[in-house]
């Protein structure tokens, strides 16, 4: 019986461990993160929350849960551009630490989200040249939190993120940042693409951070400018590199070719602003 007991732990131990292998290699992201806070759980609940008018990040719905009152949350929430997310009811039940969701769990933003348009107006009151941050696609919570705290930190003017497939303003993301969120402007937009040409249009010059660039001290941020960082695994998307004016890097000397999101946008931020305080 004792060498039954030993087997049976060294085979599951052996089964944690290659599980927390493939845990360390998967990038982490928003679909990942407990969510017990943050959390509005059931229908009634759900219902209320949009009628309150307050920002939601994402509605998450069982896979097949269409009848009776969901189907008015869910139209109600394609009406007000508001993602909606199918799910099986075990992703649900772990959201909602096993409460009574009858199907329906929306994700409340932390903070009220402001337009780009007022991130502008921003600088404008600051009698400063514009200097807005684009997070394109990022999903882990703590590098978005990293990030708020690195734009913050450098006096930016405001953050622009995406509705979809990028993580939204989550405790997590609040925790991360250690309190800049509570000082920085974020807006959060539809259409990525559209958001970058409309910013054109205001003055602003577009860099991507990405490799094959430019160095990031050899380039002249003196101007009104917009940064964009890239998701952990894809960078940039095509699409938003090649609406960019420059492309900026950071030279790498190591074995490793890139350095985290947060880490390589608090490099580049702190040489726009380097910049853009020597010549005011």
């Amino acid at each position: 019986m004792e060498k039954n007991r030993r087997d049976f732990y060294e085979k599951n131990d052996k089964k944690r461990n290659q599980r927390g292998g493939r845990s360390e290699r998967r990038e982490r992201s928003f679909d990942d993160e407990p969510m017990a806070e943050g959390l509005v759980i059931g229908r009634n609940a759900v219902r209320e929350l949009l009628k309150s008018g307050r920002d939601i990040d994402k509605l998450f719905v069982q896979r097949g849960e269409r009848e009776g009152s969901i189907v008015v949350l869910v139209a109600e929430a394609i009406e007000r551009h508001i993602p909606v997310v199918e799910v099986e009811r075990a992703k649900l039940d772990k959201m909602s630490n096993f409460a009574v969701h009858q199907g329906v769990v929306a994700m409340a933003a932390e903070k009220e989200y402001c337009s780009v348009e007022d991130v502008l107006k921003i600088a404008e009151e600051r009698g400063e040249k514009p200097f807005v941050v684009i997070a394109d696609g990022i999903t882990d919570p703590h590098n978005l939190g990293a990030l708020i705290r690195c734009a913050e930190g450098v006096g930016a003017h405001g953050l622009i993120i995406p509705k979809r497939r990028a993580v939204g303003l989550t405790p997590a993301v609040t925790k991360a940042s250690c309190g800049a969120i509570e000082h920085l402007a974020v807006a959060k937009v539809t259409n990525l693409a559209a958001t970058v040409e409309e910013l054109k249009k205001a003055g602003l010059w577009i860099f991507a951070a990405e490799a094959g660039g430019k160095a990031y001290y050899e380039t002249d941020f003196d101007c009104p400018c917009a940064l964009v960082m890239g998701s952990e695994g894809e960078g940039v998307s095509r699409l938003i590199k090649e609406k960019a004016d420059f492309i900026t890097s950071i030279p790498m000397y190591g074995h490793v070719n890139s350095f985290n999101v947060s880490t390589a946008a608090a490099v580049i931020l702190a040489e726009i602003s380097r910049q853009h305080k020597v010549n005011r």
